[in-house]
């Protein structure tokens, strides 16, 4: 039998050897399996240490310790060793000259649905309207219950609305899961969370089952709700007619005001500006034609009585208008189906800088 030593200096020589020669993980991986894994060189040294006397079990075990770790170290420090030389190669073959100017094509521009909202909150927070947040994912005790829309509504159908599996309690009872129609539900939740006076406006997306040149089943809104002792209609009126003059940026913008319904308002008026058509096009200012662009009315006592707020004693209004849609007659974009297309070409045209935030210290965007 060779002394204790020398069969394993012997081996320590060539695995080190080894170790120094390979190239890449996978080569380290290899040498690793050979030497240390459950049928390695090494482990089957280990596995002969049962047929030796104890004293000889003693020494050529120190010796088969000390040469797994030595090798098991020197593997590691080949492994570290590849991957910064991997990263410094990686780092090599991506360098930028940040020295070049920036090419235009990679400058950002803010959407038209963003930069909409932003001015909409801009005009209406400036009255005192505070923005709020809910989920997009609701029940319909929420969406429709509440809201004073009976189970027969249209907007109720299968073919109208995203229905989703499952139902969840509510304060209704159990309730079907649904895409939101309408950001009216945040409305419900912010007057059953909170205590009159409440002036909200509430941003986000919603869903219905509908899709052509001027629907989509994804689209944007904003609502705005005022519950308090003494707001009426004279309010709501002076708050609309101020936005949207506002927002299209014409100080004497006709609006007028039309009889609707809606379930959830009482009184309820369709919102008209003044426009002119030239083949085919609105033109917003003095003419003689009209354009409708929202809704509203006086918040139903039966909705306030829904969330717990006594009718006798509170009352406020409510409005709604798609983002979309006024972006397009602001704007003067032809087909809202472009605005989800990821048209590079077309967010050129109509986004706007990074740094054109909306304010009416600044002036909105013409």
């Amino acid at each position: 039998m060779p002394p204790p030593a020398a069969d394993l200096e012997r081996l320590k020589a060539e695995l080190t050897a080894e170790i120094a020669a390979a190239g890449d993980a996978d080569a380290i991986e290899k040498i690793r399996v050979a030497a240390l894994g459950r049928k390695g060189t090494v482990t089957e040294l280990m596995k002969t240490l049962g047929a030796l006397s104890p004293d000889e079990r003693r020494v050529r075990g120190a010796l088969l310790n000390a040469l797994k770790d030595e090798i098991a170290a020197l593997l590691e420090a080949r492994s570290a060793g590849l991957a910064d030389r991997a990263l410094d190669a990686r780092l090599a073959s991506e360098s930028v000259d940040v020295t070049l100017p920036p090419r235009p094509e990679r400058i950002g521009r803010i959407h038209p649905v963003s930069q909409t909202m932003d001015e909409v909150i801009a005009i209406l927070g400036d009255i005192g309207f505070a923005v709020a947040e809910g989920p997009d994912i609701e029940d319909d005790w929420y969406n429709f219950t509440a809201l004073n829309i009976p189970p027969d509504h249209p907007a109720r159908q299968e073919h109208d609305t995203f229905y989703l599996p499952g139902e969840r309690e509510s304060p209704g009872g159990r309730a079907r899961m649904v895409l939101r129609t309408h950001t009216s539900p945040v409305q419900i939740r912010t007057m059953m969370r909170a205590k009159p006076p409440l002036r909200i406006i509430v941003p986000g997306r919603t869903y219905r089952c509908d899709s052509d040149a001027t629907h989509s089943p994804m689209f944007h809104q904003v609502e705005g709700l005022a519950i308090d002792e003494t707001t009426h209609m004279g309010h709501l009126k002076g708050c609309l007619i101020e936005f949207c003059r506002a927002y299209f940026g014409i100080e004497d913008l006709p609006v007028r005001f039309r009889a609707s319904y809606f379930p959830f308002t009482e009184p309820s008026a369709e919102v008209d500006i003044g426009c002119t058509r030239v083949g085919g096009e609105f033109r917003i200012g003095h003419g003689d034609d009209w354009l409708e662009i929202l809704g509203c009315g006086m918040v139903n006592p039966r909705v306030l009585k829904n969330c717990g707020i006594d009718p006798a004693r509170y009352q406020g209004f409510a409005f709604g208008l798609g983002l979309e849609r006024i972006a397009m007659l602001k704007y003067g974009i032809p087909d809202l189906r472009t605005f989800y297309e990821s048209d590079l070409r077309w967010l050129r045209h109509y986004g706007f800088a990074a740094l054109a935030q909306p304010g009416l210290t600044g002036g909105l965007n013409p």
